[in-house]
């Protein structure tokens, strides 16, 4: 029997192709020659790659035979993961192989900034010698703020200590066990911003963090304080600190990403590059040997389990191994349930329930467990999420999960719960399942309101004391600010008289203005959720 054919399509280690063994054919080519490459995919079970080669919709049309895209990287612009999983092509990344790199590098930047170390290398470098010109700062018994505290992080607490510094951070998913293990204080957002000498950001890119530190957060630092970003370009907003930065606000900046890259003339990140106090790296998080080493390495191994038909560890869009057809279409129900689950919580999760109830009762849905987890991941922390590294995650914050599977379903033939326990003390619970012979995902319940929603892009819930008039005011609101209500579910009132309205909107709603919807319907819970897709 021939060998299955695995392509690569860019540079890669030896240590990669020698991770595949001798069990495949390996061929190479040249990805961004792409008459080439569509050519070479012709007969390819599975192509390696980093960033420069596209593998979309044309590419996968041009690969039959293909069952795996493995990009040895974190990032992946440049694979179409929809286009993939319709295809049936299984998506594979590497999303711990930067993590070291990525959080040295940070390090790297604050001490860079502390004591003026490119300034004074090229003013040495043109043959001066101006030593009182970079009098720098000690880091010891300084104030360092993390905003968010994932595994990059974390691994910057750790090293920092070794500095004797405070470190302070702000995460609104973690506990405070997790918190105390890393021997970080947990501050407010506010309170990090205030308090700290150094910031570094460490969030995913989302349209509630775009833009987190701009010019009011900027304005609230100390004017001696620098903030860094190797995370994600767009995260502080380029004209803001512009701005700060040329006024004295603050004292400097570290930056490894930009919202353009590499930075277009005229644009903001351009304008950042002629500030004599910001320190700028062209995207270097992941760039260490030992970090492509680990990345093919790291996907080579699942391109041999996905070859073999095992469950990958790295898979993005589907957990491989063998899925029962009934099973398989409640995946994608079970991760937008996890979204929505984390959009309601008000505080950080301390342990899940997954239960599942119905027909499904007589398969292995396991895999329900490693889709909860994913979607409850997906819009707080910075790197990607799959199937596997979700339980890591939640093993990092010591979150407590459970599989529970009951026949008994009295109103839905299957039904899926997840009930948390969160670390206000409070239960937090949401129920989906999939609707009529086209299987519509749906939530059918939060908190032991019945709804029947359809999952959309954007959901706003709200809980408010029920009485006439209360959906003319938030329907005025939302009009008068040109937001269409797309759908609209109001379950009955419970025993304490407070109702539960569900609306689909067609786009998000400003913070400030939900801020001013809650005042007037006097709403206790009020909670913005936009779900994502791969």
């Amino acid at each position: 029997m021939s060998k299955p054919v695995v392509l690569i399509a860019e540079e890669l280690s030896p240590a990669t192709i020698d991770a595949l063994g001798p069990d495949f054919e390996v061929r190479n080519v040249d990805g961004t020659d792409r008459p080439a490459l569509l050519a070479a995919l012709a007969d390819a079970n599975a192509v390696l790659v980093r960033s420069a080669t596209k593998i979309d919709a044309e590419a996968l049309a041009s690969a039959p035979q293909l069952k795996v895209v493995a990009r040895a990287g974190v990032g992946l612009d440049n694979v179409d993961i929809k286009a993939a999983t319709a295809a049936g092509v299984m998506v594979v990344n590497a999303p711990t192989s930067n993590i070291i790199s990525a959080a040295e590098l940070t390090v790297g930047h604050i001490l860079s900034l502390a004591r003026h170390v490119p300034a004074a290398h090229a003013s040495l470098a043109r043959g001066e010698w101006k030593r009182s010109s970079y009098t720098g700062t000690e880091l010891y018994e300084k104030t360092v703020g993390i905003l968010g505290l994932g595994r990059i992080g974390g691994l910057i607490a750790e090293r920092l200590r070794a500095f004797g510094v405070r470190v302070v951070g702000y995460d609104p998913y973690i506990t405070p066990a997790r918190a105390a293990h890393l021997q970080v204080e947990l501050l407010s957002f506010d309170e990090v911003i205030a308090q700290s000498d150094f910031i570094t950001i460490h969030m995913p890119k989302t349209p509630e963090t775009t833009g987190m530190i701009g010019a009011a957060q900027l304005a609230a630092m100390k004017p001696s304080a620098y903030v860094v970003n190797v995370a994600r370009g767009g995260l502080i907003d380029e004209d803001a600190l512009f701005e700060a930065l040329s006024n004295g606000v603050i004292a400097g900046a570290g930056l490894d990403v930009f919202t353009s890259e590499p930075p277009v003339e005229g644009g903001s990140a351009r304008k950042l590059l002629t500030l004599p106090n910001v320190i700028v790296t062209p995207h270097l998080g992941a760039s260490t040997d030992e970090a492509q080493e680990k990345a093919g390495i790291s996907v080579a191994r699942s391109v041999k389990l996905a070859l073999e038909g095992d469950l990958v560890p790295d898979a993005v869009n589907v957990a491989g191994g063998v899925i029962d057809p009934f099973v398989r279409p409640g995946i994608a129900l079970v991760e937008k349930l996890g979204q929505f689950f984390t959009g309601l919580a008000q505080s950080a999760l301390t342990s899940l329930d997954i239960e599942v109830r119905g027909e499904l009762a007589e398969y292995d849905v396991s895999v329900y467990r490693l889709a909860a987890l994913k979607g409850i991941f997906t819009n707080i922390v910075s790197e990607n999420v799959s199937y596997v590294n979700a339980p890591l995650f939640a093993e990092q914050r010591g979150i407590e999960t459970r599989l529970i599977v009951e026949a008994e379903s009295p109103l839905y033939r299957n039904i899926t719960i997840l009930r948390g326990t969160l670390a206000d003390g409070t239960v937090l619970s949401v129920a989906g399942t999939l609707a009529g012979t086209r299987m519509v995902p749906k939530v059918v319940g939060i908190n032991g309101y019945e709804i029947e929603v359809p999952f959309e892009r954007f959901h706003v819930v709200m809980r408010y004391a029920d009485r006439p008039g209360v959906v003319a005011i938030y329907g005025r609101e939302l009009g008068d600010a040109n937001i269409n209500i797309a759908g609209l579910q109001v379950a009955h009132p419970d025993a304490s008289g407070r109702a539960l309205s569900v609306l689909t909107v067609d786009s998000p709603v400003a913070d400030e203005l939900l801020e001013h919807i809650r005042g007037e319907v006097g709403a206790d819970l009020l909670a913005q959720i936009e779900i994502t897709e791969d």
